[in-house]
């Protein structure tokens, strides 16, 4: 009994594992969690899961916002004023 209860657990880990190597885009921040809720695939998701909870916001998550890919090169004036992306 106890090594089919060891198995179950370990089971579940490994799942939770694989979904937590996914970066979400949406998260539930505030509230009473010192980390935010990253698991939601909409803003409407989000939303629902925030309802009804008290200092809850939902925003989109920092690592997804943050690794967006960097601007193009600018094109410059001689003086290095009036910069403007390149086309």
């Amino acid at each position: 009994m106890r090594l089919a209860l060891l198995i179950g657990v370990l089971l579940m880990g490994f799942s939770s594992a694989a979904e937590a190597g996914r970066d979400y885009p949406w998260c539930v921040f505030g509230g009473h969690a010192a980390a935010p809720e990253c698991m939601y695939e909409t803003r409407e998701q989000c939303l629902a899961s925030a309802s009804g909870r008290w200092t809850t916001y939902c925003d989109i998550n920092p690592r997804v916002r943050f690794q967006q890919p960097a601007p193009g090169p600018t094109a410059c004036d001689s003086r290095g004023r009036r910069c403007a992306p390149r086309p």
